[in-house]
């Protein structure tokens, strides 16, 4: 990557380094075989890339999904990606969400509050911001068609087995850190999903040729 190509901050840069891809088991590579090849296709084509990440209530691991996504898209440099986040209910970005983002490195501000606040998450000086809140994955914030719906829940890929206008529907499971809401791990448990979810992005985005 040269010095005038897009970067991540430093402190995401610090976080990025220290992920080991080599953790990935291989039948967990299996799983997200699926998005590699149709992230590879879109790039070989030179064709927009849109990827939304679908959970029960656009909360948790779908943010941390597409705001890795996004983020490591950016670091290896691939071009025309765009990540979405729905839910098949609208309710609120999680705080500690934001909290977790945070503590790797993300400039997050609060652009409005009340029941479902809008963020504003940054990764970089010169890329646009991700705008985080919770929507339903038809919210018109969200793609129509040409999109790959990554189902980031078993509840939610259960219960949608068919996506509108997606052209591939991609189940990546991750277990809820929401289990340890208000509890003592709370913080090491949500890092720890958001490390997995940014390890498995990294793996992915790194096999793409461009």
């Amino acid at each position: 990557m040269t010095a005038t190509e897009t970067t991540v901050f430093k402190d995401i840069e610090k976080v990025i380094l220290e992920l080991d891809p080599q953790s990935i088991s291989e039948e967990r590579k299996e799983v997200l075989q699926p998005l590699t090849d149709y992230i590879q296709e879109k790039v070989s084509k030179k064709a927009a890339i849109r990827i939304n990440f679908i959970c029960t209530h656009n909360s948790r691991r779908s943010h941390l999904s597409q705001i890795w996504a996004q983020t490591l898209a950016t670091y290896f440099n691939i071009e025309n990606v765009t990540c979405y986040s729905g839910g098949t209910e609208a309710t609120a970005l999680f705080p500690v969400v934001a909290e977790t983002l945070s503590n790797s490195g993300f400039q997050i501000k609060t652009i409005s509050e009340g029941k479902n606040p809008v963020y504003s998450i940054k990764y970089s000086e010169n890329e646009h911001p991700i705008i985080g809140f919770s929507k339903k994955l038809t919210d018109d914030f969200n793609p129509k068609s040409e999109f790959a719906a990554i189902m980031t829940c078993s509840q939610a890929d259960g219960g949608c087995p068919f996506i509108a206008g997606a052209e591939k529907r991609i189940p990546i499971t991750f277990d809820d850190p929401k289990a340890f809401d208000n509890t003592p791990q709370q913080a090491e448990k949500y890092n720890e999903r958001s490390i997995q979810i940014a390890t498995e992005m990294f793996y992915i985005f790194s096999q793409i040729k461009a």
